[in-house]
């Protein structure tokens, strides 16, 4: 292996941050539109549920970016792909904001997803190449703290700019973030992988890496782990504002503070994970959160079905929270490791695992108590299950890919 704990990094705080602001672009740019979704249907003419569609579609270009950008970028390099990405994020949200309709607005949302994944994917593939030992897991955690912060910060701050300016300003300014992480990528971020690292085979091969890698059974079954409690998590999001306020009656504001709550919960399982990771095994680690989270996602189903409180269903939501907030990092590193002479094939399929199941069981969750703790512990039940079949008790083994 060629990497050390810090391979040509003079000062890795200021990587990390970067790469964590990559990886933090596309939670922003999912959540900041939100709170104009009314405007954007009567300015555009079109029904909730078109207006919606509007951030499925950006999230399945994220998934359709990382599985095409991550299995090149072992053959080109990152920064011939991450420079790129970043500008043409810039300019496609530039053009989500002067788009007159909504069909032009869904294609516009897709490509920029797909322009997104770039930042996503690639973050994790160099932060795999500069680092390794025990120094990966904690730059992990910390950059699944700054992705972490984006769903609370982004409704927010999404707001505030709705209210200033319109749902347009919005686009306008994830433009100028794009534009500012491209420039800070082009000073600040060398490429990590050179060519005596690069795969040697034409492009279109490097895509059979993918099937390699899932191929492994460990490599599989982590990243199952790690989709299944995305999944739950995005049951979570979709529903508990349903949950907290027509169930237990509070207001929008209320449930904001229990939401930012939930997920300073989940920091702190971050922070957890990298102060822990240093001493205990990441596999243990991993075991130990998905346990909290199964534990308690199964005292919110019984509490559900008996007579659900708000202290009760908020307390059982945290628990679950922290289990979940912890397998984020647990697994990113795991399956970097496994990967890591193909890192961004590895980024590839862990990112698009967990996003492609947040989409899809997004809607799933209900408004109701008994509904979303019933399926969040099914899908964190099948995590638990994908770990096993992982086989965490064994020793992490990185795979040599050609």
């Amino acid at each position: 292996m060629t990497g050390t704990d810090a391979v040509g990094v003079r000062r890795p705080i200021v990587l990390i941050g970067i790469l964590s602001s990559l990886t933090a672009v596309a939670p922003f740019a999912i959540d900041m539109n939100v709170p104009g979704f009314p405007e954007l249907g009567r300015e555009l003419g079109a029904k909730s549920s078109v207006v919606q569609l509007s951030m499925s579609v950006f999230l399945f270009g994220l998934v359709v970016g990382q599985l095409v950008i991550g299995p090149i970028s072992d053959r080109l390099g990152r920064r011939r792909l991450l420079i790129p990405g970043t500008a043409l994020f810039a300019v496609l949200s530039a053009v989500c904001a002067l788009v007159p309709s909504m069909p032009l607005l869904l294609a516009g949302r897709f490509l920029q997803g797909c322009a997104g994944a770039a930042g996503t994917v690639l973050a994790r593939a160099i932060l795999t190449d500069r680092f390794a030992g025990p120094r990966l897991p904690f730059y992990f955690s910390i950059q699944s703290m700054i992705l972490g912060v984006a769903p609370v910060l982004g409704p927010m701050l999404g707001g505030l700019i709705v209210t200033a300016g319109g749902w347009r300003a919005v686009f306008w300014v994830l433009a100028v973030l794009g534009v500012a992480l491209c420039t800070v990528v082009l000073l600040q971020v060398p490429e990590s992988l050179p060519p005596e690292r690069r795969a040697t085979t034409g492009i279109a091969s490097t895509f059979t890496t993918m099937g390699s890698l899932l191929r492994g059974r460990p490599f599989a079954g982590y990243v199952l782990t790690l989709a299944f409690a995305a999944g739950a998590m995005f049951m979570y999001i979709g529903s508990s504002t349903f949950v907290f306020q027509d169930t237990f009656g509070l207001s929008a504001a209320q449930y904001g503070l229990v939401f930012a709550s939930n997920a300073g919960v989940m920091l702190i399982a971050n922070i957890a994970f990298g102060i822990t990771s240093r001493r205990v095994p990441t596999p243990r680690l991993l075991a130990g959160y998905i346990g909290i989270a199964v534990l308690g996602a199964l005292a919110l189903a019984i509490q559900a079905t008996t007579a659900p409180t708000l202290a009760g269903t908020w307390i059982c939501l945290a628990v679950v929270l922290f289990g979940i907030g912890g397998t984020f990092p647990s697994v990113s590193t795991i399956a970097q490791t496994i990967g890591r002479s193909r890192a961004g094939a590895a980024a590839a399929l862990s990112g698009t695992g967990s996003y492609l199941f947040g989409a899809l069981t997004s809607p799933l969750g209900g408004g109701t108590v008994g509904t979303m703790s019933v399926l969040m512990l099914a899908a964190l039940v099948l995590a638990a299950v994908a770990l096993l079949f992982a086989r965490p008790w064994r020793p992490i083994v990185e795979r040599t890919l050609a």
